[in-house]
């Protein structure tokens, strides 16, 4: 794994790769190594607008899927479109932003950057079973390591809203439920990868109050611990295409406090290596999703 870069993927001829978030950052990143390595890149987009100016930037094989995460019915939709998929990267998200709902009344950051990822993921299960060796990955980020699940409370029904407590809690997920799933399914392999200190769109939706000082205390820092968006890729692509990848992994940048540098095996909190509530957070997200997956 020493410095594995882009010119380590090998040739992608033949497999479909779906990315979610595709219009821009690392999604989009992501869509381009991938299909200019030749695979076909299905770019899940919440605008098909945006989406189809972001695929005259790829090089090779992509279409737009309409795909909006924080929307159930737009999720099933888009999953009864695919029909076969060698890997799922469940790479958008949404950080930082106002106290609000989604379409299904699930508070926006848990009921975005999971809810919708989990059902995705489960209603494309039979499209990855078709394909042997197939992947999902699962986008976390630095923030689970201040992530709780409050299992009687996720929505912030009761308690009160912050925008990290929100933020920290959907990233937890993700990597307790790519854990998870890569334990139940024995035919489809489940990885989970952050891209460190990656400087992306992602603010364009933060509160105003956060964004002003991510973007001034980012401004004093960026130099010294952050990295481009082709760097920040690396970790996904990585788990996406990488034979030495391992299932129920996480990968990050391999630098200090893992903020840059080149994908390693990353530290999880005591919180996203607890089995206990890995498995609660499944059977929770089956109740509020209403959807079943083919799993044990």
């Amino acid at each position: 794994m020493s410095r594995w870069t882009e010119a380590d993927i090998p040739d992608q001829t033949g497999r479909t790769v779906l990315v979610t978030g595709a219009n821009s950052g690392l999604g989009l990143r992501t869509a381009q190594v991938l299909a200019a390595k030749g695979a076909h890149v299905i770019m899940g987009c919440r605008s098909v607008q945006r989406g189809e100016t972001a695929r005259q930037t790829v090089r090779g094989s992509a279409e737009v899927l309409e795909l909006d995460l924080a929307d159930l019915s737009s999720v099933r939709a888009a999953a009864e479109k695919v029909e076969a998929l060698d890997v799922l990267v469940n790479n958008a998200g949404i950080m930082a932003v106002p106290n609000g709902r989604t379409i299904d009344g699930f508070e926006r950051q848990f009921g975005t950057n999971h809810l919708g990822h989990a059902a995705l993921t489960w209603l494309l299960l039979p499209a990855l079973r078709q394909r042997p060796g197939a992947r999902v990955v699962t986008v976390a980020s630095l923030a689970h390591q201040y992530g709780h699940i409050d299992f009687e409370d996720p929505n912030f029904d009761r308690r009160p809203y912050t925008l990290r407590g929100s933020y920290g809690q959907s990233k937890l997920a993700n990597i307790l439920f790519a854990r998870e799933l890569d334990r139940r399914s024995p035919d489809v392999t489940s990885i989970a990868a952050h891209p460190g200190l990656t400087v992306t769109e992602l603010t364009n939706n933060m509160a105003d109050s956060h964004k002003s000082l991510v973007l001034r205390v980012g401004g004093k820092i960026s130099h010294l611990f952050s990295q481009s968006v082709e760097m920040g890729a690396l970790p996904q692509l990585y788990a996406a295409t990488s034979s030495e990848a391992r299932g129920g992994q996480y990968y990050g940048p391999d630098g200090f406090n893992g903020f840059r540098g080149h994908p390693a095996v990353a530290r999880m909190t005591a919180a996203a290596r607890d089995d206990l509530a890995a498995n609660r957070l499944w059977e929770l997200t089956i109740k509020l999703t209403g959807i079943a997956p083919d799993l044990p």
